[in-house]
């Protein structure tokens, strides 16, 4: 893929990924699933779309969305998290037990780059 062109191309792009980002955040709040998905899908699709771009292209009004998109999407991870967390608090809530998907003592998972930051 040969990324965005020209500065313009890069700017629509990246209001285009701050609307996905708000949509996801209602998602979110709304406990809508298939919105999830949907928002997950073109968030995606517009990632695939900004690879490659030049970074030339990147003036300070881009810089800008940049970061507005870096803080969008690290909110919306952290509720992602807390939303996850509850719902495993609940699910241990019901069954009166320990989580049913916790690996096992001293078994290396999948995520432990991230140094137990979930």
């Amino acid at each position: 893929m040969s990324g965005i062109a020209n500065p313009e191309a890069l700017r629509i792009a990246l209001r285009q990924m701050l609307a996905v980002l708000e949509n996801e955040r209602q998602a979110l709040a709304s406990l809508d699933l298939e919105a999830i998905l949907g928002t997950s899908g073109e968030k995606d699709a517009l990632c695939d779309h900004l690879e490659g771009s030049n970074p030339a292209l990147v003036d300070e009004e881009c810089r800008g969305l940049l970061e507005s998109a870096q803080r969008m999407n690290e909110v919306n991870r952290q509720i992602r998290n807390l939303l996850a967390a509850n719902i495993a608090a609940r699910l241990e809530a019901l069954t009166g037990q320990g989580a049913l998907y916790r690996p096992r003592a001293g078994h290396k998972v999948a995520y432990a780059y991230t140094n137990g930051r979930l």
